[in-house]
């Protein structure tokens, strides 16, 4: 059966993330989670996750060569953030990121439905060189994004602690707070995947600069996703230094890690919308 079309099974990751979130909002809030609960929910996770994994990578490396576009980046960073999450969730207490992740994910699952990409290269799937550039560009990008997620969280937490964001006291905006872990510890979180995330977007910056003739079979050129690209690399090379040399945290380190995030967007998913959607070019 062909929805919109395309097959049924296209849409199956939407669904079973959709389902998922209804299951959870409907889960009494009065109730703290059990351990059997909590392994419940992250078992459905991974089922999702391999489902969306395989859509992904069949959409993307296709007989006739690499197809991509916003909403496939889009839709792999989501994958990523979410694969990380599911990881990390099982050692820290961060599982009040949940439901970002998971929203983030549905509404990411269902783009390259109704954006199909465009055709990019047909030798491409057959380069290890680009695949491995490929792999490590979109875990940095989906480390980054959680960050960015862990960042409004952090911003959310801190604005209710000084009473500037009205919460009703026992509402489920009151409840979902009270579940997050102490700011300090949500801090040091943050730090965690600035750092792993730095490390991998440095190493997909400067191999793109250095290969670009290998990588992408053009030399280098510096149009607009390269120089937000190294923007975005010196805002969090910037954030870290500032962290290592005055301890920035806090309100200050929030607002930089969104500002670099925010290039970083621009450079791998606004760069391909501006192409696809408002040009409509390749």
């Amino acid at each position: 059966m062909d929805i919109l079309g395309y097959s049924a099974s296209g849409w199956l990751p939407s669904v079973l993330y959709l389902l998922l979130l209804v299951f959870l909002a409907l889960r009494s809030r009065q109730k703290a989670e059990s351990a059997t609960f909590t392994a419940l929910i992250q078992g459905a996770i991974f089922v999702i996750l391999v489902i969306h994994g395989i859509a992904l990578h069949d959409s993307v490396f296709t007989p006739q060569g690499f197809v991509f576009g916003f909403a496939q980046d889009l839709s792999l960073i989501a994958w990523v953030g979410l694969a990380f999450y599911w990881f990390q969730s099982w050692f820290l207490p961060i599982a009040s990121l949940r439901w970002l992740v998971l929203c983030f994910a549905l509404v990411c699952s269902v783009l390259p439905l109704l954006f199909s990409g465009t055709l990019i290269s047909p030798t491409a799937v057959s380069d290890p060189w680009f695949k491995g550039h490929f792999i490590v560009a979109t875990i940095s990008v989906g480390l980054l994004s959680l960050a960015a997620m862990h960042a409004l969280l952090m911003n959310i937490q801190d604005r209710a602690l000084h009473r500037q964001l009205s919460v009703a006291p026992d509402g489920y905006v009151a409840n979902w707070l009270e579940d997050l872990p102490p700011l300090m510890t949500m801090e040091s979180l943050l730090f965690n995947l600035l750092y792993v995330g730095f490390a991998l977007l440095s190493l997909t910056v400067f191999s793109g600069l250095l290969f670009s003739q290998t990588l992408f079979g053009k030399p280098l050129v510096f149009d607009h996703k390269t120089i937000f690209a190294l923007i975005s690399w010196f805002l969090f090379a910037g954030l870290l230094i500032a962290r290592w040399r005055v301890g920035l945290r806090g309100r200050s380190a929030v607002r930089w890690v969104l500002g670099a995030y925010t290039a970083l967007l621009l450079a791998y998913v606004g760069s391909r919308f501006v192409l696809e959607v408002i040009l409509q070019r390749v």
